[in-house]
């Protein structure tokens, strides 16, 4: 325990804690653990608002499972959820390889932790005698109530159902699956005892899924209720009233969820129904356009090793092909070819495949890896002894690639609505039969008819259009893709340049616009580490000791293009780091459009210069756009002190 923690900051607050960790051979490693500490927060934020906050991590660095509890008087800035100070720490630290004592510490403390009367009692507590007896009696409190509601479950599920009073049913679920998963159940639990009505919760955390709801409470629930931020198991609430919100507001908003339930104002949600699930989510924030992001993002990156490995053999071979004896007849160009450009032809039908999955589940990939792959041929190429592309003169690539995965996805759903109510006798046809034959022919009657002449097209126009560029234009494309590298360094805009330039270079590699564009994204991510190292390097009085630290590590990770290192700094201090970093990533973009600087690589950062056309003018507008990042941030921040 730390009864009287002196931190005035949030990085300061962690660095006191871990340096307790190690003096009590809790932790071995300091900076590594720091680092993974702060990978945590970068995620979401660990300060779960009523000014608490509880940090976490679990790897090789810590040599046993402890919760180390601290005590601020004066409030700390943690960035919690409800904006206030933290005033009650619990790192919790358990080590690889462990077993899951410390999650289940962690859901049991974050069950006590909704209680008021135990927060404010730690806050006023003077001594750890004063801490230890203030759990002990909360969770003995907590586990009479925990075996008491057990028992009414079990009661309730061996008795006709009391239609008396009202039942909500739901379901929580963080990223991480610890804190926020327990706290969001406890709070819409308690929020609907207060007001007479019946919560039950499945929670979907670390340790799987728990109270797992029943078909019978669902069709009793007279609404549901979901606070999650990951994929939920969604098609057992079909034709229910649903509100989907993130995890944080079961926490703060409980008594407004459950009002949406009450009041009528949730809409109904259908699982096969594309614009009714959209009315549904409504309430979520753009809960839409975030399920279509983490579909898109579930086929990216499966797709990205191809991308990766193919790539860069591809590249290799380009190079033994221009200075080797033998040119394409050398046998090692022919091999390393051969091995880039099988990884290549699996790219768009992985991709296609792992939406697809993503949307309709297991009996959606084969439809979505067929899709992706008529998307990616044209007649007869790689392989294929027919011709599936009558209709076209270009494969639909990258883009078709896309849209059969989606559409591959939703078809699934509307199969699985059809057949919903087949006799349960031919249940096991489904899956074995019916999946299958139809979502394959569905899907190669659309992309045949419809997708392939229409995304060949397109495709086949974007690709004259980009390799027609000018200068002048090809400067500002690269420009905007560069700086949107640096905007969230490896969020949805950083996510969006990589595979608008990726896809371009999968639909030609040998494109000299495609080596462009993708030289300028790999310096526009390079960009924000480079420049977080030169600030902590040259203007060492605006950063903590431990950003210094870390500083130095991003010597390595922007050589590597890993923009990813950048992160902590741009969380600690957002409105001046980050456009700092996108301005200098926007010059280094500028400079690659300039100067035609092409990378016939799709990774790899500086370690892959020498697969550049022009080596000292990629080294150059790096070195230059980080010099301008690092500058205006060394000059535009504020001292340490200050």
């Amino acid at each position: 325990m730390i009864m009287d923690l002196k931190a005035d900051n949030k990085e300061e607050a962690i660095k006191e804690m871990a340096d307790l960790e190690v003096k009590t051979g809790i932790v071995n490693n300091e900076d590594e653990f720091i680092k993974s500490i702060w990978a945590r927060e970068n995620e979401s934020t660990t300060g779960i608002g009523g000014g608490i906050a509880m940090p976490h991590a679990r790897n090789k660095y810590i040599n046993k499972a402890r919760v180390l509890f601290a005590k601020s008087k004066k409030g700390i800035d943690y960035n919690s959820l409800d904006g206030q100070p933290v005033h009650l720490f619990f790192m919790i630290t358990a080590p690889d390889g462990a077993d899951n004592t410390h999650l289940q510490a962690l859901a049991k403390l974050s069950g006590l932790l909704v209680n008021p009367d135990l927060v404010e009692a730690l806050k006023k507590a003077e001594t750890p005698e004063d801490v230890i007896k203030l759990f002990e009696d909360a969770e003995d409190k907590k586990d009479a109530e925990d075996k008491a509601a057990e028992e009414k479950r079990k009661a309730a599920a061996n008795k006709p159902a009391d239609n008396s009073k009202p039942l909500i049913v739901g379901v929580t679920a963080c990223i991480n699956g610890i804190a926020h998963t327990y706290m969001a159940e406890e709070a819409l639990i308690k929020a609907g005892e207060k007001r007479g009505i019946e919560v039950r919760i499945e929670t979907n955390g670390s340790e799987g899924v728990k109270h797992e709801l029943t078909p019978d409470e669902i069709k009793r629930a007279k609404g549901v209720i979901i606070a999650s931020d990951k994929k939920v198991d969604m098609p057992r609430f079909d034709g229910k009233p649903l509100t989907n919100h993130p995890v944080v507001d079961g926490i703060n908003k409980p008594d407004e969820l459950i009002d949406a339930i009450m009041d009528g104002d949730a809409s109904v949600y259908h699982a096969s129904s594309a614009d009714k699930e959209e009315s549904s989510a409504k309430s979520s924030g753009g809960g839409v356009w975030h399920s279509i992001y983490q579909n898109l993002m579930n086929g990216i990156s499966h797709m990205l090793p191809f991308v990766i490995g193919g790539g860069i053999l591809m590249a290799i071979s380009f190079i033994v092909e221009n200075y080797m004896a033998g040119g394409a007849k050398n046998p090692a160009f022919i091999f390393l070819n051969s091995a880039g450009n099988l990884a290549f032809a699996f790219m768009v039908p992985v991709l296609s495949a792992y939406i697809a999955e993503s949307i309709g589940d297991l009996p959606a990939l084969m439809p979505g890896f067929v899709g992706g792959y008529m998307a990616s041929i044209v007649n007869g190429t790689n392989g294929l002894t027919v011709n599936v592309q009558a209709h076209s003169v270009s494969p639909a690539g990258f883009l078709g690639g896309l849209a059969s995965g989606f559409i591959a996805g939703y078809l699934m759903i509307g199969l699985k609505k059809l057949f919903a109510k087949l006799p349960k006798s031919v249940e096991g046809m489904k899956p074995m039969l019916l999946y299958p034959i139809l979502g394959l022919l569905l899907i190669a009657a659309i992309m045949y008819y419809i997708i392939n002449p229409i995304f060949s097209t397109i495709n086949l126009a974007l690709t004259h259009f980009l390799n027609s560029m000018g200068t002048g234009n090809l400067a500002i494309l690269t420009t905007i893709l560069a700086g949107m590298m640096a905007i969230d360094m490896g969020g949805p805009f950083n996510k969006a340049a990589y595979v608008f330039a990726s896809g371009a270079f999968a639909n030609d590699p040998k494109s000299a616009t495609a080596a462009v564009m993708m030289a300028a994204v790999m310096v526009g991510g390079m960009i924000p580490p480079f420049a977080t190292a030169i600030g902590t390097t040259f203007f060492k009085n605006k950063f903590t000791e431990e950003e210094r630290r870390a500083g130095v590590s991003n010597w390595v990770l922007g050589f590597s293009f890993i923009t990813e290192g950048a992160i902590p700094f741009a969380a600690g201090d957002p409105g001046h780091v980050i456009p700092s970093c996108v301005i200098g990533s926007a010059v280094g973009g500028l400079l690659v459009g300039l100067w035609h600087i092409q990378v016939p690589a799709p990774h790899g950062g500086l370690w892959v210069s020498p697969l550049a056309n022009h080596i000292l003018l990629y080294f150059l507008a790096t070195i230059i756009g980080s010099i301008v990042a690092g500058v205006i941030l060394g000059f535009w921040k504020k001292p340490v002190k200050d």
